[in-house]
Formats: structure tokens, sequence, C-alpha cells
């Protein structure tokens, strides 16, 4: 039976959390697999470099402590078997049959009356190869399925997912714990009407702050102090690193576990000094160059790429619309809801060129609502075109401050008009200077756009209707 050999927790050198972090995290996650009245399926939703596969480690290696797993698959797009979907269930029967007798009495045979079982249909795969052996058995168990994401998949709403939606009903006695980024497909699946009652999903984006940040601060003192011994010819001072320097990378990493994890990369660099390098880092609180040479800039590549591989769109028509929009996000002054920079940019829909974009910026589901950069190296990367080496994605900061003005420009021929604030007939300034203060000269000052303007305004002296 085909099979990927290296999908399972325990295969490749994948590392779980370090001990003393994600606790609470971990603690929610066990409640809900020993709670059998609790939701069967529960998705862990979390941004590019949040840690979900850490935590998916980690909670594979408890579950199999516990007795609890019964087979796990950790997708990847770096590998051809592990980015295939026909490979997921195939997989994980046989990880079934390893640890479960029963279950491995009753694959034989659907092995014998379907030969080329690895070329079957999704559906076809989960109905003879897990669906009837676990019905025929009726053991407890869990499945792990991690980064489904990072599967190839051409379906509008995802394909296991769909396939799940269609068969979990028939496994009470099954838990289904899946991990992945906020991707359409990926939303879209867990919506299904037969899916939708019985997922939980868990946002790690919405753990509190106080909790990652002390995670983080604990990842970064055990990071750095293997780092100096790693590196004990440097002379180093007895309480290297300081408060200050961890507090100052804590605050520039903003809860985004990969870019904690790319400073200490970057600090341990053989061919330089451990505090140099350190004070490369704290000397530029603001900047994220640094990480971004370790990894950060290959992560938001790949978010990018997959975005948009199978969006059915004129190729040039399709990125100078992302430049457009996502310009427009990375560079206005004040964040803008997606209704208001449709406005903007004259756009009646903005949704196709950041739909796709959930694992890197903050979308709201209230349209009225402001979209918001999830982590400041994500318009750092796309500014600058010596990280940004693909030149779809790279946002040329002066071509869209200049596209931005003109928008602006436009969009107050279409908007402005006498007496936009419908009021009364010979309304003086004086009777409405509240009003004034904040629909005037402080809006416009706040306009990027418009800032060098800022200090010539003047308040008309005849009536504020003129």
């Amino acid at each position: 039976m085909p099979h990927a050999d290296e999908a399972g927790y325990s295969s490749g050198n994948r590392r779980g959390c370090l001990k003393g972090t994600r606790g609470d995290l971990l603690l929610q996650l066990e409640r809900w697999q020993k709670d059998e009245r609790d939701h069967r399926v529960l998705w862990l939703n979390g941004l590019a470099g949040t840690g979900k596969l850490t935590v998916a480690q980690t909670f594979a290696e408890i579950s199999f402590a516990d007795g609890r797993l019964g087979a796990s698959f950790f997708c990847s797009r770096d590998c051809e078997d592990r980015r295939s979907l026909q490979m997921i269930f195939p997989t994980l029967a046989l990880q079934l049959a390893y640890w479960y007798p029963q279950f491995r009495e009753q694959l034989p045979r659907v092995l014998r009356a379907i030969r080329g079982i690895g070329r079957e249909s999704l559906c076809s795969q989960m109905e003879k190869l897990i669906i009837g052996p676990l019905k025929a058995t009726s053991f407890h168990t869990l499945i792990i399925i991690d980064a489904l994401d990072e599967c190839k998949d051409e379906e509008p709403a995802s394909a296991i997912l769909s396939v799940l939606s269609r068969y979990v009903g028939e496994i009470p006695q099954v838990k289904l714990f899946i991990t992945g980024r906020p991707e359409p497909r990926i939303r879209s699946g867990f919506r299904l009407k037969s899916l939708q009652p019985i997922t939980e999903v868990l946002r790690l984006q919405d753990v509190e702050h106080s909790s990652v940040d002390n995670d983080i601060r604990l990842f970064l003192r055990t990071g750095l102090a293997e780092v100096a011994k790693t590196q004990s010819d440097c002379d180093l001072m007895e309480d290297w690193p300081s408060s200050s320097d961890i507090d100052i990378i804590c605050k520039k990493v903003a809860g985004l576990f990969i870019c904690a994890s790319t400073i200490i990369k970057f600090i341990a660099s053989k061919y330089h000094t451990p505090a140099e390098r350190l004070a490369l880092i704290t000397s530029l609180p603001q900047s994220t160059a640094h990480e971004g040479k370790s990894g950060i800039n290959l992560l938001y590549t790949q978010v990018l790429e997959q975005a948009f591989c199978d969006v059915d769109l004129d190729e040039e028509e399709l990125y100078s619309h992302f430049r457009a929009t996502v310009g427009a996000v990375i560079l206005v002054f004040n964040p803008l809801s997606m209704k208001a920079l449709s406005t903007l940019l004259g756009v009646s829909d903005i949704s196709i060129a950041l739909c796709s974009l959930h694992s890197v910026l903050k979308l709201p589901e209230n349209k009225a609502e402001p979209v918001q950069v999830f982590h400041k190296s994500f318009p750092d990367f796309l500014l600058d075109p010596g990280r940004c080496k693909d030149r779809r994605f790279y946002v040329n900061p002066s071509v869209h401050h200049q596209e931005l003005f003109l928008s602006c420009l436009s969009t107050m021929e279409r908007k402005l008009k006498k007496n936009i604030c419908n009021l009364d007939n010979y309304a003086s300034l004086s009777e409405v200077g509240v009003l004034y203060t904040h629909c005037g000269a402080k809006i416009v000052s706040r306009f990027s756009p418009f800032s060098i303007f800022s200090s010539k305004f003047k308040a008309p002296k005849h009536s504020f209707k003129s």
C-alpha cells in the first residue's frame, strides 16, 4: 500500500514546544481530547509563523504517551509524498493497523479487493481504508493532520475536509485534530454544513498576549543560553543577555515564534561574536532585516506564491491588482477597512487580492473594520527589493505613494460636494467648531498624502456651509 514514510509524528527532526511554554494551550487540547462530550473535530487555526507545527508535534507526543494517538500525518510542501492528498488516508490506515490489531485484521480484505488503492478517489480511500475498518472495530482514538494548507489542492473547499464532512458522522469514536493556516479553501472546508457543528476552532492569534510573551521570553533565554555554551571562547558577561535586551526582542517579534527563532539563529552565527550580533538586533528594534536573512523572507515568499497559484485571472492584471491593494494596506497612515479601500482605489471588490492573505493580514469578518498587518516584517519584506526577489509581489514605495495620492484626489473629486455635512442654512463656523475640528484640519493632517498641506490649512472666514 502506498504511504508517506516520514509523515508520522515520530519521523524526521521536528521539534516540539520548549518545556514550560504553551502550557495553557496544551492543557486546553488535552481537555478537548479527553472530553467525549466535546466537539469531535478541532481546527488549530494559526497565522504564518505562530508555531502551529511545534504545538501539533508536542500534542502528538503527549497523546501517544497517554495511549490515545492512533495516527498522524504531518503535511509538507517540501516533500512530494507529504503534499499529496492521495497519500493521507493510506498512511493513516497503515499507522492505525500498526497500533490496533483489530484494525489490522480488517485491512487486508480491502487491499485484496482493490489492488490500486493509492489511485482511488479520496472518497473511496476514506470509505474503504478508514471508515469500514473503524466501524467494524469501534475503538476510540485520535487522528492528527498537521499543516493541511501545505497539500496541493485544486478544490475551492479543501478536498480532505469535504470528504471528512461526508463520512465523519459514521465514526463517532474518533477525534480529529487538524492544523492549518486560515486560507480560503481551509476556511470554506470547515464551514461545510455537516462539519461546522462538530468543529471547534482555536485561533493561536487569540491566545492571551501576556502568555505568548512569557513563552517567547523563556524561548529566547533558553536559546541564547545554548548559544553562549556553544561559543564558550567568547567573552560574554555573566548576565548575558540582559533583561532589557530580552524585552526589546520580545517587543520586536510581537508574538511571532518564527521571528524569535530566526533571531536566535542570527545571533548564533559562527563567524561573529554573539554580543555583536545581539547589539545589531537591539540597536535597531524597528528593523526586521536581520530576521529576513534567516528565514522570514522564504516564509512570506511561500505564502504569497501559494495564495495566488490557482487564481483564474490574467497574471499581469492579478499582480498589478495585488500590488495596488496590498500597497494601500501597508502604506496608508491609518488602517482602512475593505469598504474604504475599495472606495479609495475605485475598485468594486478588493477581496480577490486580500482573501488569500489571511496568513499575514488581519482580515476582519466585518468589512467596515480596518485591515491590519499581523507583523511589521511583512510590509518590510514587500517594500525591500533586496528581500522580495519576486517582482510580482514587490511594492515600490515611491510608485505606490504617488498612486495613493492620485487615488485620494480622485476620491475627493467624486465625493466632495457643497454643504457635505448637510448643515442648516446660515450656520456659522462658531456654531459648529467641534465639527470643524474633526472634519477639517485633524482629518487632513492625518492622511499621509496630504500631510504636507496640513500646516497651511486655514478655516474659512465665511459660513461653514460655503
